[in-house]
């Protein structure tokens, strides 16, 4: 597969540090996408998957917390405003072609599914391959919500940077703040319980 770079509308690229796209440079700019991420394939694909719906949400957003962008589910389901989710979260940035995030899908999947205190989220970003995606979450046996933004409209959203390394993951507490951001992977579960206590103060 080619390493194309994703040209934005607004005339600054994203840097996709550790990844790489499949994407045409047509296909994915901010505002608006040709990547349909409920497409009925798609969701008779996610029913054969252990990826739930995605949360409902009913606070609004705070300062320092998540950005105000309401987005669709991975696969079908209810879309989410991001800025009414309340933690403790794990807010995973991430894209099927990009080899530390598979890397590190795995471990988030199976940190999430050994402990109830901290909700993980996934949110696939820059992606033109939503199949791709859904397949990567199901060979990795992820049992958490995953979001979708092909377009990139959360990108350069604070506290998410223009310059957008990937995998990048949010705390969120209670209080709908983020808390703490972290760029690269999390390779192993352990890595993953140790950064949920060290900023969610969730037990290791």
């Amino acid at each position: 597969m080619r390493r194309l770079p994703v040209a934005l509308a607004t005339g600054f690229a994203v840097a996709v540090l550790t990844a790489c796209s499949g994407a045409q440079p047509g296909d994915l700019v901010v505002g608006t996408s040709r990547v349909k991420v409920d497409s009925p394939d798609l969701v008779a694909f996610k029913e054969h998957t252990d990826i739930p719906d995605c949360p409902r949400v009913s606070s609004t957003g705070v300062d320092g917390g998540l950005p105000s962008l309401t987005v669709p589910c991975l696969g079908g389901g209810r879309a989410v405003d991001l800025a009414g989710l309340r933690g403790p979260m794990i807010v995973n940035f991430w894209q099927s072609t990009c080899h530390p995030c598979r890397k590190e899908m795995p471990a988030l999947a199976s940190y999430a599914r050994h402990q109830s205190a901290v909700r993980v989220l996934g949110i696939d970003i820059l992606d033109a391959q939503p199949g791709a995606a859904l397949q990567l979450a199901r060979d990795s046996k992820v049992g958490y919500p995953l979001v979708a933004d092909p377009a990139g409209n959360l990108v350069g959203r604070t506290p998410i940077p223009r310059n957008l390394g990937l995998p990048f993951t949010m705390f969120v507490d209670s209080t709908g703040h983020v808390v703490h951001v972290e760029a690269g992977a999390m390779d192993t579960e352990q890595d993953v319980a140790d950064a949920a206590a060290t900023y969610l103060g969730a037990g290791g």
